[in-house]
């Protein structure tokens, strides 16, 4: 293998990452796998927390919000059982990370966030990856996007103190919505599946996340 030829650092962190923090912890859905290897995960952190980008913790962003730890991202997606035709919603755009992921993993991405300049980051940074099939929203992503509804999956980002009955209501039949719920220090993901319009809830890890802010969340302080 030439220089050329080699590997970077960050690939073989990714990979490291993969195997170590992902496969040896119980996560086995191969394309879920696949998509984190090949998604640069340092990309989406400041540029001063490059060296953590493969750490599994999560990492402060800006207007303090964080990027999840990998652990947590890739066990939310293998709940979520996507597939290559789905429509997903995804509340809480974040840094990016999970939102390159998905646009690897499903048939088209909406993507909401309230922040402006997390709204504004990720827009430049995702097409550069070659992800055109993610639709960017600035807006209060507690209620949804009700004129895109109905989607296959929905992914909430942020804790909510229960699950918004808005955005069951946008999600398709057969569905599957995955949620952290609690208070605003502990709280616990909520895998949602809804069948020939009854609705079945599965506590799933426990977890801390930011709060949801908006109509369907907590209160703005």
């Amino acid at each position: 293998m030439t220089a050329e030829q080699a590997p970077d650092i960050f690939e073989l962190r990714r990979r490291a990452m993969v195997e170590l923090q992902l496969r040896q912890r119980g996560i086995h859905d191969e394309r879920v796998l696949a998509a984190m290897a090949r998604v640069p995960r340092h990309l989406f952190v400041p540029p001063d927390k490059e060296s953590l980008g493969y750490e599994d913790q999560p990492i402060e962003i800006e207007s303090g919000q964080t990027i999840s730890q990998p652990y947590i991202v890739a066990a939310m997606l293998q709940a979520l059982e996507l597939r290559s035709a789905d429509r997903v919603l995804e509340v809480g755009t974040g840094s990016g990370y999970q939102t390159a992921i998905l646009a690897e993993l499903t048939a088209q991405v909406f993507t909401i966030e309230r922040q402006f300049l997390l709204y504004q980051r990720v827009q430049e940074c995702l097409p550069q990856l070659g992800h055109k099939n993610v639709v960017f929203v600035l807006g209060d992503g507690s209620r949804g996007l009700p004129e895109h509804a109905p989607y296959e999956a929905m992914v909430v980002s942020a804790a909510a103190p229960r699950v918004p009955r808005v955005l069951l209501d946008q999600l398709a039949d057969p569905g599957r919505l995955i949620i952290p719920v609690g208070t605003e220090e502990s709280q616990q993901l909520l895998l949602v599946r809804k069948l020939a319009g009854a609705e079945k809830v599965d506590p799933l890890d426990g977890c801390r996340f930011v709060p949801l802010i908006g109509s369907e969340g907590f209160p703005t302080r």
